[in-house]
């Protein structure tokens, strides 16, 4: 596999239709540019309409002939996942690429409307709920891919699932949250693959993370003084969002690339660098705990990705 990738080496993508949560921003923004470039059908999926619309005008003002739909998306609102999925089939017959990208990051505890922890709800469950109603139109399109955006966090990351949304605050730390949303990332990555194979599938899901960007994700730390100070030695330690986006578009588009892969940068504790196959941790590939998340998140979102119940008859 071609270890100096790079989107001057990324095939068309005409008539590809890619949806990229968290679009509005950061390496989804950058990301989505370049599908649309490529020629792809690009759908993005944000929680802010006004800032969506921002980020929609940015892209055709550079690229005036591309294909970009902008389509609200709260993926810490179950509703909001279940209307979005409703809009994208009214307009939409299949599904190429999924980019499971958008997140929250290290933030305060508080519960959504579903009874969920802020980081699970949009990390994880907004994205597992989103994956299994699109089901149908990524098993009926050849080649489909789920890229879901996991982060080197993971590692740090451990599943309790005796509390797993710390329960009213109990035990409860912004990275000790954020990791263990990311890690949900991963587990799903590999179970969902799992899932595909066992049906036949040529869909494949990849995982990929982007390493240090600079990006807004921790905008709610912008104002502490310890995040002014180190502010400029951030600057330097870590990369553009552009830079960011490329182990995302990698794993979306490269033609090698297999199920199960999982892209980050190739540098020094990959915070930055060019996009390669990178390795995730053992937890990360703990099967047991892939088959109990799995379980837990249908139970949770109330969506099934068992053929018997067709996604469409959940939306």
């Amino acid at each position: 596999m071609n270890s100096k990738w790079s989107t001057d080496i990324m095939p068309d993508l005409s008539d590809k239709v890619i949806i990229v949560t968290g679009a509005n921003s950061g390496i989804g923004f950058e990301a989505s540019k370049v599908f649309a470039a490529k020629g792809a059908k690009v759908i993005l999926a944000c929680r802010n309409l006004a800032k969506g619309q921002s980020a929609l005008v940015d892209i055709k003002q550079a690229l005036p002939d591309v294909n970009a739909k902008l389509i609200q998306l709260d993926l810490s609102r179950q509703a909001s996942v279940r209307e979005f999925v409703k809009v994208f089939k009214e307009n939409y017959d299949h599904l190429d690429i999924l980019v499971n990208n958008a997140g929250i990051m290290m933030t305060p505890y508080s519960t959504t409307e579903d009874g969920f922890e802020s980081q699970l709800a949009t990390n994880h469950l907004g994205h597992f709920a989103l994956t299994g109603l699109l089901l149908e139109q990524l098993l009926k399109t050849e080649g489909a891919r789920v890229v879901n955006i996991s982060s080197n966090a993971h590692k740090s990351g451990t599943m309790d699932f005796d509390n797993l949304m710390f329960e009213g605050g109990q035990d409860y730390a912004p990275m000790k949250s954020y990791a263990r949303s990311k890690l949900a990332n991963l587990l799903f990555t590999y179970e969902l693959q799992r899932y595909f194979e066992a049906a036949g599938s040529s869909a494949i899901a990849v995982a990929a993370h982007p390493g240090g960007s600079n990006t807004n994700l921790a905008s709610h730390f912008e104002d502490r003084w310890y995040f002014r100070l180190l502010r400029p030695l951030l600057e330097v330690i870590v990369q553009s969002a552009e830079q960011g986006a490329l182990p995302m578009l990698r794993a979306a588009a490269d033609s090698q690339v297999k199920g199960s892969d999982y892209f980050g940068p190739d540098g020094f504790g990959e915070i930055k660098g060019a996009p390669v196959l990178v390795k995730a941790n053992n937890n990360a590939q703990n099967e047991v705990n892939a088959k109990k998340l799995w379980e837990v998140s249908e139970q949770l979102t109330g969506v099934t990705f068992s053929s018997s119940t067709p996604p469409e008859d959940q939306a």
